[in-house]
């Protein structure tokens, strides 16, 4: 499932520009802490370069050995310590410029972590707060088609994985090439033969990083999926609790979650082992270049060739120049873990969000809603809806009625603009809500879903989440018939429900987010079997309150229960995705057509009297 490898070179290009866009955008409001973390490390290399030098003088002026001939720098530093002699009776000037070389390379390395860390947590919130204002825009959709736990994952764990990369190998990476640069460079000036010699290990390394960095890319792509599998494993499960036990369903769940996180391990194990191989070359290479040199600087120290202080400066230079090149080979291998992440957070962004027309307008919503001749289908399957055709007057009461899968909801969905017909249109007052603002649209309708979601906060500010003052809450909750209720809870409304909220019942939950859509006072109202849970005697009272606080607000009721609908002006019959009937509650029953037919079961089996889960 390698599709990397039939990936062509336009196309290789391609998503190495999206890489750079997409770094270039994160980078924004972090790229001055990153600037000021590269500066501080170039001084910190170049303190770290120093030190060997002074020890070099030292050491060559205590034994009394020629110092030869030096550069203008070093034969100023020496001259201002006191030339070799003064030197070499008195160490302590070498050693007070080597103290201050260690602490201005503290300093250094301090303030280097220190923005280095202001730039990553500056990078990260760029981020999250990128990708969280885009999935909030992207369509209905886009969220059916992809597993909240995935998302998740993307929005978490690759995240972490780009900001360690940038925080630090791409700062290291700055680091590692002026230490090599200086490493090399003051080796050279001592001995250019042998400086060449270390050199020539670091093509070495750099090609195996290379190879190992094409072959772990796709192998950090299969633990990156597999990771987001398992969590869409685990979100469910947590947020399906209740089903899961009410079910007895744990083991067949555990079992499950061991499974997908075997998979899971074994993928990592797999990157592991290469790895670990990785490192195994970069110790094995790193070794030989040690012994190499250790062996050729004694000899050369034992012709005469070298002093003792260039001896131990050279392989102190060589000691600083082994780290950064497997530093350079670990900054290669990590881009393959930051390259997936940033192609798995391109899914995110590059997706198309949702868009309104340019000339949308806030058309007024008091108007008839008419659906003209809609049909609708769920990606490439059969159509849900086919040729619907009715008219919602302004402020009456509308009922829908249609056996599961007939295209009830997907009416509504069509309604809030959460999909757009495959043809045909829907006008609110002769404007088609394709021609407004999505927002706007929405804010005008309220809808209570047939399983409402609740916040993890009070049941007050899950009634007035739309900013509703403490009357409007009560008031709403009055009409939804649930103010009862919360007034005999210990809080009353400053009740916690819990998550999703699991401390309320299903006729509770239902009312309270009834209560929420209310406080609302949109002029279109939209019930979509959010009645089901609740009894029939509470049933009635809620519909009473509704006819007798909604006032000329648009009232659409979709349920199952005839007796719900029996009072609404007008009511549609779906059957199969096409309109079966149509009318009052009277004329559908003396037509005896298929609302005949469910008035009759439904009445012959005394619906209506079951009691409130």
């Amino acid at each position: 499932m390698d599709e990397r490898k039939t990936e062509t070179r336009e196309e290789k290009r391609r998503r190495r520009r999206s890489r750079g866009a997409l770094l270039k955008r994160f980078l924004r409001g972090s790229k001055r802490y990153f600037a000021v973390c590269i500066l501080f490390g170039l001084l910190l290399t170049l303190f770290d370069m120093v030190t060997p030098q002074i020890v070099r003088l030292a050491v060559d002026a205590v034994i009394g050995e020629d110092t030869g001939e030096l550069s203008p720098a070093l034969a100023a530093l020496l001259k201002w310590m006191g030339g070799a002699g003064a030197l070499g009776e008195k160490i302590w000037p070498a050693a007070l410029l080597t103290v201050g070389a260690g602490l201005s390379a503290a300093l250094c390395r301090y303030l280097s972590r220190v923005f280095g860390a202001r730039a990553g947590e500056t990078l990260v919130k760029t981020m999250r707060d990128e990708l969280y204002d885009h999935i909030q825009r992207l369509p209905w959709s886009w969220h059916m088609e992809n597993a909240t736990g995935d998302i998740i994952q993307r929005c978490t764990s690759d995240v972490d994985a780009i900001r360690n990369f940038l925080q630090q190998n791409f700062v290291a990476l700055f680091n590692t090439a002026a230490l090599i640069t200086m490493a090399v460079w003051c080796m050279a000036a001592m001995d250019a033969t042998l400086s060449l010699v270390a050199v020539a290990f670091i093509p070495l390394v750099v090609t195996y990083s290379v190879v190992f960095h094409n072959r772990s890319s796709k192998h950090f792509l299969e633990c990156d999926e597999n990771e987001g599998v398992l969590s869409t494993i685990a979100q469910e499960n947590l947020t399906g609790v209740r089903v899961v036990r009410a079910f007895g369903r744990e083991s067949y769940e555990r079992d499950r979650f061991e499974a997908q996180n075997q998979v899971y391990t074994n993928a990592w194990m797999k990157l592991c082992r290469m790895l670990a191989l990785f490192w195994a070359a970069g110790d094995l290479s790193s070794g030989l270049q040690n012994m190499i040199m250790l062996l050729l600087c004694t000899v050369r120290c034992v012709n005469g060739d070298f002093t003792t202080g260039e001896f131990v400066a050279f392989l102190s230079y060589n000691a600083m120049l082994v780290w950064p090149v497997r530093q350079l080979g670990r900054i290669i291998s990590q881009m393959s873990r930051a390259g997936v992440s940033m192609d798995r957070l391109s899914y995110i962004l590059d997706s198309e969000p949702e868009e309104d027309d340019p000339e949308a307008v806030e058309a007024p919503m008091t108007g008839d809603i008419v659906f003209e001749d809609v049909s609708f289908g769920y990606g490439e399957g059969d159509e849900v809806l086919s040729h619907v055709s009715f008219t919602i007057p302004a402020g009456s009461s509308f009922g829908i009625l249609g056996a599961t899968g007939s295209g009830k909801s997907s009416l509504l969905h069509l309604l809030c603009r959460l999909y757009r017909p495959s043809s045909g249109r829907i006008t609110v007052g002769g404007t088609d809500i394709a021609k407004m603002p999505a927002a706007w649209l929405r804010s005008q309708i309220g809808v209570v879903l047939q399983e409402p979601f609740l916040f993890s906060r009070t049941i007050g500010e899950n009634i007035g989440v739309c900013g509703a003052s403490a009357e409007e809450i009560r008031a709403a909750a009055v009409t939804a018939c649930v103010d009862g209720d919360i007034r005999s809870f210990p809080k009353g409304y400053d009740t916690l429900v819990g998550e999703r909220g699991v401390t309320l019942s299903g006729g509770q939950k239902q009312r309270v987010a009834m209560a929420r859509m209310l406080s609302k006072k949109t002029p279109i109202l939209v019930f979509d079997d959010s009645l089901s849970a609740v009894d029939t005697e509470t049933d009635g009272k809620i519909r009473q309150a509704l006819r007798r606080d909604l006032g000329e607000r648009t009232t659409i009721l979709v349920s199952h229960r005839i007796t719900t609908l029996m009072d609404c002006d007008n009511i549609l019959v779906l059957e199969q995705g096409r309109v079966a009937e149509s009318g009052s509650s009277r004329e559908l029953y003396e037509k005896g057509g298929i609302y005949r037919r469910v008035y009759d079961m439904q009445m012959s089996l005394g619906m209506g009297e079951e009691e409130e889960a």
